[in-house]
């Protein structure tokens, strides 16, 4: 009999424990229902300065609703699959991908911090005057 997975949240607190001294200005953390564990929130509380908030469904919800903040991750990984290396899980070593996330979210950063694109720049350039051919 082999033994049960670690439970999502005992990942989280890995996680926490990597990040923690590396994001100082981290104040809030969103988490999925999954995560409404007592044991994470009271380890959250004990280890770290942030605030844990649970995004749950709306009582009595019945249909699927988009969920407060969670557009935002789902949206970045629609970003991030556009990506031909991060479509699938190409790379056999977990750094490699790590570094491929890193690759696109500057590439998705970089492209925000451009200026809009005039479409109908091209109709103002002067057309290439035709040379006439000496014969």
């Amino acid at each position: 009999m082999r033994p049960a997975p670690p439970a999502d949240w005992d990942g989280a607190v890995e996680v926490f424990e990597r990040v923690g001294k590396a994001l100082p200005r981290l104040a809030k953390v969103w988490a999925d229902s999954a995560y409404r564990v007592d044991a994470l929130a009271t380890w959250v509380r004990a280890s770290t300065r942030w605030v844990l908030e649970v995004v749950l469904q709306r009582p009595g919800q019945t249909t699927s609703e988009v969920q407060k903040w969670r557009w935002i991750v789902e949206r970045t990984f629609g970003w991030f699959g556009r990506y031909r290396r991060l479509s699938k899980d190409y790379e056999h070593n977990p750094a490699s991908s790590e570094a491929w996330i890193y690759i696109t979210a500057i590439h998705r950063m970089s492209r925000w911090m451009l200026p809009d694109r005039n479409r109908d720049d091209h109709l103002l350039k002067r057309p290439k005057r035709k040379r006439k051919l000496k014969s």
